[in-house]
Formats: C-alpha cells, structure tokens, sequence
C-alpha cells in the first residue's frame, strides 16, 4: 500500500537523519527539522523556526521551488481523519487572511495526524 499510496499524492513520515542531509543547506542558524514528511517527490519540512514545502518539479525533478513559510503567517489550519474506507487524511493551511488554503497536503495511514497537528500548533498559537 506505500507504493500505491505514494502514487495517489500522500504523504509519509520522511526519515530525519536522509532531510537533514539533504536539506541543510536551506536552514539558518539555530534552525534544526523537527518533523518530515514525503509525498512521492515532494516534501514538507516541520523545523522549530518555519515550514518548508519542497516541490521538485518537471520530468527529472532537477527544478525545484522551496517554499518558507512562517509559522507566524499561518492563520489557521485544519486536519481531516481517514475514514474506515478512506485511504489518507488530509490537512490544510491557510496563510494570512486568504480566503482558499494555501497548502493542502495528503498524507497516508502511516502518518498519525493528530501528531503533524500538534507540531503545527505548538508553533503557530505560541
């Protein structure tokens, strides 16, 4: 079910020792990833200063935009569970006063969504 999941756009939990090699580069100075996540080719970042959407784009996925967002930002979000039949969960971001989100993201079973939102609300309502 990985393989099938990641090919209908969800996300899992990436491992934190391959984001901070890979991605190091993209932090500041006393800013460390708490939290990963994959989608097939992209990935979203959880770090104690922002969150960092990577969107690798084209046939090879050489282009790649990164996405920062400050916590600060984000207006409000919300998560919804899988159901008995459903395959993913799925939250949503909404950055300023926008009125659509900004960021929706599915993620897999193996993600436990109550978790992703506790990480996003430790930061956003501090």
């Amino acid at each position: 079910m990985g393989l099938f999941s990641s090919l209908l756009g969800n996300a899992g939990v990436a491992n934190p020792e391959e984001l901070n090699h890979e991605y190091s580069k993209l932090l500041c100075e006393n800013e460390v990833i708490e939290v990963g996540f994959k989608l097939l080719r992209d990935v979203f970042i959880f770090t104690n200063k922002r969150l960092i959407l990577v969107d690798k784009q084209g046939i090879t996925g050489k282009k790649i935009q990164y996405l920062s967002v400050a916590y600060k930002s984000i207006s409000k979000f919300s998560i919804e569970t899988s159901g008995h039949f459903d395959l993913e969960a799925e939250l949503k971001i909404w950055i300023s006063s926008e009125t659509l989100p900004s960021v929706e993201k599915k993620f897999n079973r193996s993600v436990n969504i109550y978790d992703l939102q506790k990480v996003l609300a430790q930061h956003v309502l501090n």
